[in-house]
């Protein structure tokens, strides 16, 4: 069901926290093109060196982000594992989690205590929802290429995710969506939910994503 890249005899491993504690996990969803593997990607970068890492990626019928993030070089190429789901995509994340779960548990137990599982959903719809027994956050991505309409369309990604991220928003005076609108209609959807702004392909464009996964991380070892 999913294809891996496990080959752990060169694996770093950093042993940060005790040998029966379960790494993080965050899954990433939202609409295609909108930018999740890129998000993927960019974290990995920023994160690498802080943090022990793997990444698990689902398309239908490819494993096309899995292969982007290898030739990108995001991560050692054990760390990263496609998972073909064969089905829509939130079917994986959220109905049938087991695919999904058996990745996420062979590479923990190929490359020993990790912090951090990033759990890439393929392209869904905004209804889109990760399974809590699957993953322990959620971020949605959506972009402004659509227009400024996308946040007041609501859904259970946009308003019940636990950050959303609007990408692209360089492309905001070329396609004429008004960032305000966007930002007043995901505050009316989302209340108290956190939502960030960004363009990934600004220089430390994920630094905001990058500052919400490192709250979450510090969170955890607060809490135990």
């Amino acid at each position: 069901m999913h294809r891996d890249h496990v080959d752990h005899h060169d694996a770093p491993v950093r042993h940060t926290h005790g040998e029966s504690r379960r790494a993080l996990r965050i899954g990433l969803g939202g609409p295609v093109g909108s930018g999740k593997t890129a998000t993927v990607a960019a974290l990995c970068r920023v994160l690498r060196e802080e943090f022990s890492l793997a990444v698990v990626t689902n398309d239908i019928y490819t494993t096309e982000d899995a292969e982007f993030l290898l030739r990108n070089a995001v991560l050692p190429p054990e760390r990263i594992t496609a998972v073909e789901t064969g089905c829509c995509p939130h079917t994986a994340i959220r109905d049938d989690i087991s695919a999904n779960l058996e990745a996420v548990e062979e590479l923990e137990a190929a490359l020993g205590p990790l912090d951090l599982i990033l759990v890439e959903s393929g392209g869904d719809n905004l209804t889109a929802t990760f399974s809590r027994g699957l993953v322990d956050h959620q971020i949605f991505v959506i972009d402004v290429s659509g227009g400024d309409k996308i946040p007041r369309k609501g859904g259970p990604g946009i308003s019940t995710s636990d950050l959303l991220v609007v990408n692209k928003t360089d492309l905001a005076p070329l396609v004429g969506a008004d960032l305000d609108v966007m930002a007043r209609d995901a505050r009316a959807q989302r209340g108290e939910l956190p939502t960030v702004f960004c363009a990934l392909t600004a220089p430390d464009g994920v630094a905001p994503i990058a500052r919400w996964v490192r709250e979450r991380l510090a969170e955890r070892r607060t809490t135990g």
